[in-house]
């Protein structure tokens, strides 16, 4: 009855939630609070309050304590997982002097750095001119600097969400290594800011001074002040632990610790990731991130706008479904379970490509959305399942990139995310990579993962490789029917990885006529 307990804070794109997890990985408590991810002023923009995380990760935590006020004084430690690349500037005194720029929004310059010859030469030599234009052009810090100088030339912490709220609960401006995804000046191989003489420097606004402290996951961030204690209710002086981004403890919390176990993440983006010793780049000059594990690498493959396609499906041809889920009390998406049962494996003809935000390398910019197949026969049943199967082929498109690149096989997946909760979308997820699918044994990996590497800071587990064994493990598990495997293995090979290749010209034709996406 007295074994410790780890609280982990996840504070993510549509919530906050404040979780307490055991040794054994079990979750013994949880309380989610729902928050509005962010406020559009402008097309493209997306901004937050950077207080109103403080304040919604407050409640979460309060409303924990409010429900199981008998477990606090088991806690141990505290680790912190956020959503990644939202970015949050402080001045000298670290308040916030404008909101925090989220991860979807798109707003880019075409007024960055310029590159001395020396350093832009090699560069277009390699072909990648375009990839460091765009990195330049959509890096928060240099349309900020061009934006808003003002505010800019006021900033003296220059930080992701997860640096911000690591800093309200310690005091501390540090972050974790494995939380370091953005348009921002770090070594990926070296795990560590880029050394002096690295082009990123020279290609972004931002300097050394203006960036924090990082520290490995599994080490000590600092601890909870009083202030953080009055405000969250978590015991002062308990460590805070670095953990890294959410993903990166999808990934760990998944039990996908070597390159043989692929993760889906089935969340608001979608991606499909392995983990490895080694540094291996999912698509060249792409790094690998930094796992939620010192040393170790996510090799990563995204589909920015993943799960986010069903909260389309849901605003824009579901409203029926959504005032029904009201009346009965839940949520919208299990509904959707009936769509999928409607509609037979592969949509009667309908193949979506998700490229609904384009990418920089693969997809290219220029990549576009598309659904073909139309006929008078489809229904919304089979337009969700179309997102659902489209959403699988491109992350088997990367899985089958990332095989090649790591000389390793998959032979089973870990699926976690929202997604991951429906039996069906599991089956349709087996039967389309043609692999046995199994869902983890709790639906808060992140949170596990924050909460593994709480537990090897205190000593519960000698080490990651150990606590991973210990606190992890497949729940349910969803073999391919052979059938219709082998349909929807034709259907990608003979119909889906030849779309995008056929509709790019069409797509920079597009981009031409319009200038959307922006150039």
């Amino acid at each position: 009855m007295s074994a410790p307990l780890l609280l982990a804070l996840d504070q993510g794109t549509q919530s906050a939630r404040a979780m307490l997890f055991d040794g054994h990985g079990e979750l013994v408590a949880r309380y989610q609070q729902h928050i509005e991810p962010y406020v559009v002023d402008q097309p493209g923009h997306a901004e937050q309050d950077a207080n109103y995380f403080w304040e919604q990760l407050g409640q979460a935590c309060q409303g924990l304590w409010l429900e199981h006020a008998e477990l606090r004084s088991r806690v141990v430690a505290v680790s912190l997982t956020t959503q990644r690349a939202s970015v949050v500037c402080l001045d000298k005194a670290k308040k916030p002097l404008r909101p925090a720029v989220i991860w979807l929004d798109q707003r880019r310059t075409p007024d960055f750095p310029r590159l001395p010859w020396w350093y832009a030469a090699p560069v277009n030599l390699l072909g990648q001119g375009e990839t460091l234009r765009q990195f330049q052009a959509k890096a928060e810090c240099n349309w900020l600097a061009q934006d808003e100088p003002e505010i800019w030339q006021r900033t003296a912490h220059f930080l992701l969400l997860s640096g911000y709220l690591n800093y309200r609960l310690t005091g501390e401006i540090r972050d974790c290594t494995a939380s370091q995804v953005g348009y921002i000046p770090f070594d990926y191989k070296g795990q560590r800011w880029a050394p002096p003489h690295d082009l990123k420097w020279k290609a972004l606004q931002v300097t050394r001074e203006q960036l924090p402290e990082l520290i490995p996951p599994g080490e000590t961030l600092g601890k909870v002040t009083a202030a953080a204690s009055r405000h969250t209710g978590i015991p002062a002086g308990l460590p805070v632990i670095a953990s890294g981004a959410d993903k990166a403890c999808e990934v760990l919390g998944s039990g996908a610790f070597t390159p043989d176990i692929g993760n889906l993440s089935y969340g608001t983006t979608a991606t499909f990731n392995t983990c490895n010793e080694r540094y291996v780049e999912p698509i060249p000059f792409v790094p690998a991130y930094s796992a939620a594990v010192p040393g170790r690498f996510n090799s990563e493959i995204i589909v920015q706008r993943g799960y986010w396609m069903v909260n389309w499906f849901k605003r824009e041809f579901a409203q029926q479904e959504v005032q029904q889920a009201q009346e009965l009390g839940v949520s919208p998406e299990t509904l959707f379970e009936s769509f999928l049962h409607e509609s037979p494996p592969g949509a009667m003809g309908l193949v979506l490509q998700p490229f609904w935000n384009p990418g920089v390398r693969i997809p290219g910019p220029e990549a576009k959305g598309a659904i073909i197949g139309f006929g008078d026969v489809h229904t919304r049943a089979h337009l969700y399942r179309a997102i659902i199967e489209g959403i699988a082929y491109a992350l088997r498109e990367g899985k089958e990139r990332l095989e090649k690149r790591n000389r390793v096989a998959v032979q089973s997946l870990r699926v976690s995310g929202g997604g991951s909760q429906s039996d069906a979308i599991m089956q349709i997820t087996a039967n389309i990579f043609g692999l046995p699918a199994e869902r983890p044994h709790t639906s808060e990996t992140s949170g596990l993962g924050a909460a593994i590497n709480a537990a090897v800071a205190m000593g519960l587990h000698a080490d990651h490789a150990s606590a991973v064994a210990a606190m992890t493990r497949p729940g349910k598990r969803f073999e391919p029917d052979t059938e219709t495997a082998r349909q929807y293995d034709a259907l990608f090979r003979q119909v889906y990885r030849k779309m995008y290749p056929r509709l790019s010209p069409l797509y920079r034709s597009i981009r031409q006529i319009t200038g959307y996406p922006a150039r």
